[in-house]
């Protein structure tokens, strides 16, 4: 459904002139006074409130402050022909979102109206943002509200109580160790230890020293002995990264104490009992590994008894402004920052990145911001340069050709919409009017029926 749009003027031609230029994007109701806008609203409230500063006998401030009050408040936008610096700072000091003079506009007070509710949006979101976390059960540090998300929650839900083994999968970035932390946390296990291991850093020599453990002079350098992981972890859960790196010798012991449950330090003969739940994760294609012969088919299915599957980001971009408001809170603290919230440009380039590092990339985007930005809001100018760039759709090996991208943007968008102006302008986001003007401008006016 389109946002909802009261527009409030004792003046027709002026309230029929702004519903008329208005209503392709939105659903557009009028009142001629204060009474009928607040009749109207109690109805049905609207997103935003466009009203005169003078109503005949009523009063617009007064009518905005009423408005203002309510539980939901709509974004109010204050016109007037009597406009002065004084009037408008009154009119800002005491709520309003913008103002406007007379004769309005269209073009601006329709960028106010698309700013103002995307704001709203977000305001809303970072208020919600600690409830839908809440409603989907979603484990501590695990945001999101996306179907995509909401798919991995009820896997972990499901699977944690278990003893299951879960192979997790996904681009790096996703959260594949989050994930594993949050099925430990919502285990029978959370309160012994969560061991995690990261086997691409390691030599197969040491990776077998550091999960088994050795004994003095195991080998050369070993001057005592060590514990291993898999002890580290008894009770707990041992997580073992990027599972895909280890060596085929490491692959059979692993095997085995799936299988068996027991194993012996490098060096040793004292057989140990394995008293562990294992999680492991990978960004490779272990069946692909599994079809060369470079990982074992046995261990493979072991491992894979419940698969967990990490979304990219670009998949679930709907969840960018919640990680955002999260991220951005939690490093304000940790780098004794105020909290700020990123503007609506910053959070438009943020959602239209592709994001090749998923989620870490996005943290550290956020970081970025919030140590360098200076204003009390973080803007598209905080953000690293490459995520500009790269959200930039205009931005093509190093040129800026506003004329040419604009004139392919309308041209697909009247194709696809089969030379309606009316879908055409409301798939490029503008009004027919403004459309128009381009078309004209550009000379491609008639390829608009």
């Amino acid at each position: 459904m389109n946002p909802t749009l009261l527009i409030v003027d004792d003046e027709k031609h002026t309230r029929e002139g702004l519903r008329s230029a208005l209503e392709d994007h939105y659903e557009v109701s009028a009142a001629a006074d204060a009474a009928a806008a607040l009749a109207l609203f109690e109805a049905d409230p609207a997103d935003v409130v466009i009203t005169d500063l003078k109503l005949g006998n009523d009063d617009g401030m007064e009518l905005m402050d009423r408005l203002l009050k309510r539980p939901d408040p709509p974004v109010c936008i204050m016109m007037t022909a009597y406009g002065s610096v004084d009037t408008a700072v009154e009119a800002m000091r005491r709520g309003a979102y913008d103002f406007v003079t007379k004769p309005v506009n269209i073009d601006r007070l329709e960028m106010l109206v698309r700013r103002s509710l995307r704001e709203r949006a977000l305001s809303r979101e970072n208020v919600e943002l600690k409830r839908e976390v809440v409603k989907s059960r979603a484990p501590e540090r695990m945001i999101g509200r996306s179907p995509a998300m909401e798919r991995v929650f009820e896997t972990i839900r499901q699977v944690a109580p278990s003893k299951a083994t879960v192979l997790i999968t996904g681009e790096s970035g996703t959260g594949k160790e989050v994930a594993a932390k949050a099925i430990h946390a919502l285990s029978p296990r959370a309160e012994k230890p969560f061991v995690a291991v990261h086997c691409a850093a390691l030599s197969p020599q040491l990776l077998e020293s550091e999960l088994f453990g050795h004994e003095k002079g195991a080998f050369t350098g070993a001057t005592e002995r060590r514990i291993g992981r898999f002890e580290q972890a008894a009770g707990g859960t041992l997580f073992l990264d990027e599972i895909g790196e280890i060596d085929p010798a490491v692959q059979v012991k692993i095997l085995r104490v799936l299988g068996e449950r027991t194993f012996e330090r490098v060096g040793g003969n004292q057989t140990l009992q394995a008293d562990v739940r294992l999680l492991a994760a990978t960004n490779r294609d272990l069946t692909a590994m599994v079809a060369e012969g470079t990982f074992r088919e046995d261990l493979y299915f072991r491992l894979n008894v419940v698969p967990l599957i990490m979304p990219p980001l670009r998949e679930h971009r709907e969840d960018i402004p919640l990680l955002v408001n999260a991220f951005e809170k939690e490093l304000a603290r940790e780098h004794d920052k105020s909290a700020r919230r990123f503007g609506p440009e910053a959070m438009e380039c943020l959602e239209s990145y592709g994001w090749p590092g998923n989620i870490r990339e996005l943290r550290a985007a956020v970081e970025h911001a919030v140590v360098l930005g200076a204003g009390a809001e973080l803007t598209a100018k905080d953000l690293p340069s490459t995520i500009r760039a790269g959200s930039d759709p205009l931005l093509r090996e190093g040129e800026l050709n506003l004329e040419k991208v604009e004139e392919a943007m309308i041209r697909k968008a009247l194709s696809e919409c089969a030379d309606n102006r009316t879908l055409a302008a409301k798939k490029l986001g503008i009004s027919r009017r403004t459309l128009h003007r381009h078309l004209a401008q550009l000379g491609i006016f008639k390829h608009a029926s």
